[in-house]
């Protein structure tokens, strides 16, 4: 798999690379490039964005920089699936999730502070994902959000069967995962649930079960 970044800030990213699932798959089953929208702006100095018609605070990313961001990356074939993060797109879950990571490449567009000009999300854009209801300063943190998620679905980003039972996953039905605790089997008067301590792990699975339902009712 292939997921192409497009943001202004690049460097942003360098932590995440470094860091598990990602650093497992990078190299491998996932390809990972960072475009720096000032390298193709058509515009002097770098300028990417621009105060937004009809007035107000904020800059807003202009749509002729993202479309010559994206002519320089692919000439006249662009993915399949072309990634706004806005607090208007599309809300990320796990299902989702799924959805993209089954994709051989995407593109992710992030910006900053006012966000895009409508015509890059409506035009140049296949897809709006948003990662809440809330407003960050830029889109850098929602497309690591997503990398991350995505990446965790690659083969070799997790040791063999350790995602089969998280949150979301197809053995919880979709819901919340089980509480977890270890040693010591209690602290301060904290004790770990007897069920955990039987040995019977057939009887420890049917109190996941419930417990994973109930969380996922709250």
């Amino acid at each position: 798999m292939r997921i192409d970044v497009f943001t202004q800030v690049p460097h942003a990213f360098a932590w995440l690379t470094e860091q598990r699932p990602l650093a497992a798959v990078l190299g491998g089953e996932l390809e990972l490039r960072l475009f720096n929208y000032r390298d193709s702006t058509p515009l002097r100095s770098g300028q990417v964005d621009d105060d937004p018609y009809g007035g107000g605070a904020g800059m807003v990313l202009r749509v002729d920089v993202v479309a010559a961001a994206l002519e320089a990356a692919y000439g006249d074939s662009p993915p399949a699936r072309v990634v706004a993060l806005t607090p208007q797109g599309r809300q990320l879950d796990q299902a989702l999730v799924e959805e993209l990571a089954r994709e051989p490449e995407l593109a992710l567009l992030s910006s900053r502070f006012e966000g895009f000009d409508e015509r890059i999300v409506e035009h140049l854009c296949t897809d709006a994902v948003s990662i809440g209801p809330y407003v960050l300063s830029g889109g850098e943190l929602p497309a690591m959000v997503l990398l991350d998620a995505v990446s965790r679905r690659l083969p070799g980003a997790l040791a063999e069967g350790s995602g089969e039972h998280e949150s979301f996953s197809a053995a919880l039905d979709g819901g919340l995962e089980y509480p977890h605790y270890t040693r010591p089997a209690e602290f301060r008067g904290w004790a770990v649930p007897d069920v955990l301590l039987s040995g019977n792990h057939a009887t420890i699975a049917a109190w996941r079960r419930e417990q994973s339902r109930a969380r996922s009712a709250r």
